[in-house]
């Protein structure tokens, strides 16, 4: 019991060092951060990031976000770039320098060299009076009172502030740029963000079987559709196409329950009228949403003017990893 409380003390607490540490860093939206957008923004080379330490590894998740969110950005290790990794810089580029105290000794080395080659520097610092602080050209405070380890020494809040004024230095870019969702699925075209953005319904309901039924047919026939077509269900429609309603296996268990004599049973019996459905030019996700909404495992694709397409299925979004 004893250590169960000393973790969950220590958990807390850091959490609560970090949250504040956070609300304090709202006050530094300042100008000088708005200097810095429009500085990254109005630029025609690309913003480089650069760190050692836990910094580099904050380095590098701020480059991922802003290559993602239409940002050209590269990483390069402080350590590298002393050591003839700074020929990859170009004359355009802008350089992110981030430092907890902006006094560590390849970041000293690092800051002449950049000036030399008239490249501006932006500097995520702490310590805005510190060696960093004073070259740069900019300023991205981030001010820690302490970390959130027992001992005040690990890099905790102190990296949470710079992965967070990195996010808002990001979003505030792709505002700034009219960033919208197509481009964002540009450059995720591989993953389940990406597929949430560009695929529709009509490039999965197609590749199903398409059972339907007459509102007159017989119980066997809609036995044999649903068997045939293996979807669990069958769309009842009228004989030009439209869209009347739906069967499921569950309506056929729940018909069989209550009624011993099933001869003279037709579709129209049988349907629920008016069902669920989803037009093809629809994103796919939004299929998923209609489906957990309505808890069901299937959706009626009809065009606006109530033609019945076919089905879409749950596993054809687990298929492409939706869920």
């Amino acid at each position: 019991m004893k250590n169960e409380s000393l973790i969950v003390k220590t958990a807390k607490e850091t959490l609560d060092v970090e949250i504040q540490t956070l609300m304090q860093l709202k006050d530094c939206i300042n100008q000088d951060f708005i200097a810095v957008v429009q500085a990254i923004a109005g630029s025609s080379g690309r913003l480089i990031v650069t760190g050692v330490g836990k910094s580099a590894l904050i380095a590098q998740k701020i480059v991922a976000t802003l290559n993602s969110t239409g940002t050209p950005a590269l990483f390069l290790h402080a350590a590298d770039a002393i050591h003839g990794d700074l020929g990859m810089v170009q004359p355009a580029d802008l350089i992110l320098c981030l430092s907890k105290s902006g006094e560590t000794a390849e970041i000293k080395v690092l800051v002449p060299l950049v000036q030399s080659l008239g490249n501006q520097l932006i500097a995520m610092v702490s310590n805005p009076a510190s060696f960093l602080g004073k070259k740069a050209n900019y300023i991205l405070h981030t001010p820690i009172e302490k970390e959130a380890d027992p001992n005040n020494l690990a890099p905790t809040a102190s990296t949470t502030a710079q992965v967070a004024l990195g996010d808002a230095l990001a979003t505030s870019l792709l505002a700034l740029k009219g960033f919208t969702p197509k481009d964002f699925a540009q450059y995720h075209p591989g993953g389940a963000l990406g597929k949430r953005l560009y695929l529709r319904v009509s490039d999965l309901f197609p590749n199903n079987e398409q059972p339907k039924v007459l509102a007159t047919d017989d119980l066997r026939t809609i036995i044999l559709e649903m068997t045939s077509k293996r979807l669990g269900a069958t769309a009842v429609v009228s004989h030009d196409n439209q869209l009347l309603g739906i069967i499921t296996d569950g309506d056929l268990r729940r018909m069989l329950e209550k009624t011993a004599n099933t001869k003279h049973l037709i579709a129209k019996d049988l349907m629920t009228a008016g069902p669920q459905f989803i037009d093809p030019d629809a994103m796919a996700f939004q299929a998923l949403d209609q489906m957990r909404e309505n808890s069901i495992t299937q959706l009626i694709v009809a065009d606006q003017s109530g033609q019945y397409l076919g089905f879409i299925h749950l596993h054809d979004l687990i298929r492409e990893g939706l869920i």
